[in-house]
């Protein structure tokens, strides 16, 4: 139990900063409200959650140890960045209020976790500091999934419920412009930074 503040506290800044899910929840809360960003948010977690308990069994260590394994990784991830940011540029609210755009499903969510180079970074680096001095049981691993995915979950909500509050303010199209340009920025940048 000693444990659980460290972890909760290392769970926090690493899902709380700035980085591909939070920028596409903010989006996705602006473009589409709270509530149909649930299953994208639900998305991010179990797929998240599956990739922490399999770095706990030591698949993580494989894609660390495979440089071109983490090679694919950041290419297949920031090309799907990049795809995100080119789709995004034109998307208004009247656009999606009128159904033609839809937000990220579960499953995409989910599966996108596994070419998020800072997702793996998350948990491999979460698996490798906590599960040592837990033990490499069944028990170790569900209490990093649990303590990781109830923290990542509140975290991630937090971009969500932001880009919903936005939305109101976002009605005039000069304003809807602008936080275009600086979402398709950010996710620009996001592609980017998984390189460095």
């Amino acid at each position: 139990m000693e444990l659980l503040l460290p972890m909760s506290l290392f769970a926090f800044v690493s899902s709380i900063t700035p980085g591909p899910n939070n920028t596409m929840l903010a989006s996705s809360g602006i473009l589409f409200g709270f509530r149909r960003t649930v299953p994208h948010l639900f998305g991010v977690c179990a797929g998240f959650g599956t990739m922490l308990a399999l770095s706990a069994a030591g698949i993580g260590g494989v894609v660390v140890a495979v440089p071109a394994l983490g090679l694919l990784l950041k290419a297949v991830g920031s090309t799907y960045l990049l795809y995100f940011a080119w789709r995004l540029r034109h998307m208004t609210l009247q656009q999606t209020d009128g159904q033609r755009l839809q937000p990220m499903s579960f499953w995409n969510a989910a599966g996108f976790q596994f070419v998020n180079p800072k997702a793996w970074m998350m948990a491999v680096s979460g698996a490798s500091a906590f599960l040592p001095q837990l033990g490499s049981g069944s028990d170790g691993i569900a209490l990093i999934c649990l303590v990781f995915c109830v923290v990542n979950l509140a975290c991630i909500s937090v971009w969500a419920a932001v880009g919903a509050a936005l939305r109101s303010y976002l009605v005039q199209p000069v304003w809807q412009k602008t936080f275009t340009a600086v979402m398709v920025i950010l996710t620009i940048y996001a592609a980017f930074s998984l390189w460095l």
